[in-house]
């Protein structure tokens, strides 16, 4: 006997009476009766599969005669199980007759033969069906498959498969067949990583996805089946949609069977959707007239207008605090463009009479920026900037003592002839100051530009 069998008791519609013989057809569905062996291989190998099964008609009852025949796909057979009674004959390999066998009688046998196909196997399919009163029955299904064959081993060429794809990757899933009612369109294909080029196109859970505000929802299924209920939102939904999932474990093609979804649905419903979108372009249209006829300024005594108006000062008092630094620069080059006439021309007094016109025209700067000073101090606006302009005018007083401090003691050695390298000497600490602090003013510039 079986080590595991499972028992079926059939009812049938009348009696039997002694000598009478009723036919009973069995329909049975194996899956995964095939197992790869070896397990693994590689491109160029061919897949070789075991068949395991009795040789004997597996029944309760006394059997008179009984035969097996295995009909392979193909001639090539690696090893059979050879007991009483066993002939091969080209791809088919039988097994008796067997005559008078007991109850539960049990002869294992094993078949190990080449079989090439592919073993598509989906360990998830989802088919998903929405239903609109106003447009099309749209369809949408994901599969997850796996080759339930021989795994592979070692390196993938494709342009081996693709050259010999009978002999590198025999086994290989090449397409899938999609059998499309006559009337379908919009037929769109991907995969995980995006649209399938090089497939061919000719021609598992459910889910009914129903219109909003379907009731009294009813399933009918040729077969039993797992059934629950979710909710899903579309396009101006308000409630969502109601969805019937119908789950079936073990699905093989002889589960793809109609079934039938009964559910009640109004047809005031219908216009639900329209309504909104009238409603909503009405009410977008009275918006626009709404704002197109409205005084939507800001009032000149509010405080955000009076802020504003506060800030645009202090901007613009920035803006020429930037533009009289800008003429102290220039002014300052100015000074050292002396310098290199001294040294170029040795005339001591044209470089005092620019020192002079120097002088003169920082005065006047300096008293053009006092007063924008005071006007950034006195506004709260200008709290943020106002550390930095400090900081800046700071800088630059300090850059003009130095510059005016090296130009004195570059005059006074040309007055006491002292040569090139001695004034260079007397002045390389005061030039080392001077690039330092002209680089920390030019910072701040740019620090108050960003502001």
């Amino acid at each position: 006997m079986h080590p595991s069998l499972t028992f079926y008791s059939v009812s049938l519609p009348k009696g039997l009476g002694k000598g009478a013989s009723l036919t009973l057809d069995v329909l049975a569905v194996f899956a995964h009766a095939l197992q790869p062996f070896p397990e693994r291989i590689t491109q160029a190998d061919i897949q070789l599969v075991v068949f395991n099964e009795t040789a004997h008609y597996l029944s309760p009852y006394a059997v008179k005669v009984q035969s097996l025949t295995v009909k392979l796909p193909d001639a090539r057979i690696e090893s059979f199980s050879k007991i009483e009674n066993t002939k091969i004959h080209g791809s088919e390999v039988k097994y008796g007759p067997y005559e008078n066998l007991p109850p539960f009688s049990y002869s294992s046998i094993v078949v190990h033969f080449e079989a090439n196909q592919p073993f598509a196997i989906a360990q998830q399919l989802i088919r998903e069906i929405e239903i609109s009163h106003w447009g099309n029955v749209q369809v949408t299904e994901h599969y997850n498959l796996v080759h339930g064959g021989a795994q592979s081993k070692g390196e993938f060429s494709r342009l081996d498969y693709q050259a010999r794809p009978h002999v590198r990757g025999a086994s290989a899933i090449r397409h899938l067949v999609a059998k499309l009612p006559p009337r379908a369109h919009s037929i769109y294909y991907r995969d995980e990583i995006g649209n399938i080029s090089t497939s061919k196109l000719w021609g598992d859970p459910k889910k009914v996805v129903l219109p909003e505000g379907s009731t009294d929802i009813s399933v009918s299924a040729p077969f039993p089946v797992k059934q629950g209920q979710e909710t899903k939102f579309s396009h101006l939904d308000v409630v969502g949609r109601p969805v019937i999932v119908l789950e079936k474990t073990n699905v093989v093609p002889e589960h793809n069977q109609h079934f039938q979804v009964y559910y009640k649905f109004s047809s005031l419903s219908m216009f639900r959707e329209p309504l909104m979108l009238i409603s909503g372009f009405f009410f977008l249209f009275v918006a626009c007239i709404i704002y197109m006829h409205a005084d939507l300024s800001i009032s000149k005594s509010s405080p955000s207008y009076l802020a504003k108006l506060q800030w645009d000062e202090v901007q613009a008092g920035v803006q020429q605090v930037r533009n009289i630094f800008d003429s102290c620069l220039t002014i300052h080059d100015k000074l050292e463009a002396s310098l290199r006439d001294l040294s170029r021309t040795g005339d001591v007094q044209a470089c005092k009479a620019s020192r002079k016109a120097v002088d003169g025209l920082l005065k006047d700067i300096s008293k053009d920026l006092k007063p924008l000073l005071l006007s950034l101090q006195s506004s709260p606006q200008a709290a943020q900037i106002l550390p930095k302009v400090e900081e800046l005018v700071a800088k630059e007083r300090d850059l003009q003592e130095k510059l005016m401090v090296k130009h004195s003691t570059v005059v006074d050695s040309y007055e006491k002839k002292l040569s090139g390298r001695e004034i260079e000497n007397r002045v390389a600490l005061q030039q080392q100051k001077i690039t330092a602090l002209r680089q920390e003013v030019d910072d701040l510039l740019d620090f108050i530009d960003e502001i």
